[in-house]
C-alpha cells in the first residue's frame, strides 16, 4: 500500500476530492475486503469498489490476475444509470 508521501502525490497530482488510504498493510486489506493477496509475489491484486455517499459498496469487482479491473467509462455509465434510478425512485 502506498506511503502516505505517495498518497499525498496522487491527490495533488489528480486533484482529488476524496479520502484516499495509504499506509495500510496488504495481507491485513486482503482479509477485511476479500481482495486478492499473493503469498508468493507478496503484493495485493487490484480490488474496486463503487460506494454510495452513505459509505455502502454498491458494487465491487475482485482481481486474481492481470485482467477484471473496474474501467473508468463503464464506472461512470454505472453511476449515472444508478443516479437515475434515485432520481425515478423521487419521482
Amino acid at each position: 500500500m502506498d506511503k502516505l508521501e505517495d498518497a499525498q502525490k496522487m491527490v495533488e497530482r489528480r486533484k482529488l476530492t476524496f479520502p484516499l488510504a495509504y499506509g495500510m498493510d496488504a495481507k491485513e486489506f486482503a482479509g477485511m475486503t476479500g481482495a486478492f493477496y499473493d503469498d508468493k509475489k507478496l503484493f495485493l491484486h487490484a480490488t474496486g469498489f463503487i460506494i454510495k455517499p452513505g459509505g455502502t459498496i454498491e458494487g465491487a469487482v475482485y482481481s486474481t490476475g492481470p485482467i477484471g479491473r473496474l474501467v473508468a467509462t463503464d464506472t461512470l455509465m454505472l453511476i449515472d444509470y444508478l443516479k437515475s434510478l434515485a432520481s425515478q425512485n423521487k419521482s
